[in-house]
């Protein structure tokens, strides 16, 4: 399905099967001698068979078009090596791209969740299962990276790059001051929460993402135009919606532990979710592992607000409530 949002703006609603997300939400900005893409989908054939079909409605010429991904999950960039030319420019953050072609990355995670109590025997089947594997670009292309403040302009659209980190390092914001516009990819979503996961100690994501709201929330915008769902208006209160959110998570957190010394994966088997599974042994081997990589992320909070002690001594990280 092909929107109208205002003149030269456009959204394309690209189907995300078998994800709880649904749909993304693709943006094309028509200029006078480029257009802009802002984000693609999975690297699937639902996925693909969509996005060229909006793209042939709105009459695009891909040979005069140029890509701009918000950050590197693969409902974002899937899409990107497939649908962009030799003429095409690739807008993507450097800390991303960075992470995107390192070849330790996906090991790197895989032994972080082990010593956080992520079963060895489920390991192998939770990268399998993992979209970021399986429906990311198969072939990266060449990047343009792009840094916070950096300006793209499209027509009369003039994007300025907002640095978000926290649902991903490199997230990037669209912020366009003349228009009031702000393209916020997955880092605020007005229907559902954004994903915030954590898979090394170094990276406090939730910590980075709680700055990252107070960045944007005095953005002079009249509309919020996000990676799923519905755009939405109320930027300050959707964000206080947000923050008050990871408050409860957090709470929750620190209730399960209950005086225990826990893993992550424990503590992540013992939280509420947003899934139609009646206990954790029912939940999909990767609605697991996002559980416990969001677990994770709660958990270097607290320790960083100086709420928990963090145990590393043994095969498997635990954490207690000081």
């Amino acid at each position: 399905m092909v929107e109208t949002i205002m003149e030269n703006l456009y959204r394309i609603e690209v189907p995300l099967p078998n994800s709880p997300l649904k749909e993304l939400n693709s943006y094309v900005i028509k200029g006078d001698k480029r257009n802009l893409v802002i984000d693609t989908g999975f690297n699937r054939e639902t996925c693909f068979k969509a996005m060229t079909e909006g793209l042939s409605f709105l009459n695009i010429d891909l040979s005069k078009t140029d890509f701009f991904i918000t950050h590197m999950h693969a409902d974002h960039a899937g899409l990107v090596a497939r649908l962009a030319t030799d003429t095409s420019t690739i807008y993507f953050s450097k800390i991303d791209s960075r992470v995107y072609r390192s070849e330790d990355n996906w090991r790197l995670m895989l032994d972080y969740a082990g010593i956080n109590g992520f079963p060895a025997g489920e390991l192998a089947d939770a990268l399998k299962n993992h979209p970021g594997l399986k429906y990311s670009p198969r072939d990266l292309p060449e990047f343009t990276l792009v840094h916070d403040g950096d300006v793209i302009t499209v027509g009369d659209f003039r994007l300025q790059c907002l640095w978000t980190p926290g649902h991903t390092q490199g997230h990037i914001c669209l912020f366009d001051e003349g228009k009031r516009l702000l393209f916020s990819g997955d880092h605020v979503l007005y229907d559902i929460t954004p994903h915030i996961e954590s898979w090394a100690y170094q990276i406090n994501s939730l910590r980075d993402y709680m700055t990252s709201l107070d960045r944007v929330y005095d953005l002079p915008v009249d509309l919020v135009l996000p990676g799923h769902r519905s755009l939405f208006s109320d930027l300050k209160g959707r964000i206080d919606e947000l923050k008050e959110h990871h408050r409860h998570r957090a709470g929750e957190v620190l209730t399960v532990m209950d005086g225990r010394a826990m893993a992550a994966y424990e503590i992540a088997a013992g939280m509420t979710w947003d899934i139609d599974c009646e206990q954790w042994e029912d939940f999909p081997i990767a609605q697991k592992w996002f559980a416990t990589g969001e677990t994770i992320a709660h958990l270097r909070y607290l320790e960083s607000e100086g709420k928990i002690n963090r145990n590393a001594e043994g095969a498997v990280v635990t954490f207690s409530a000081l």
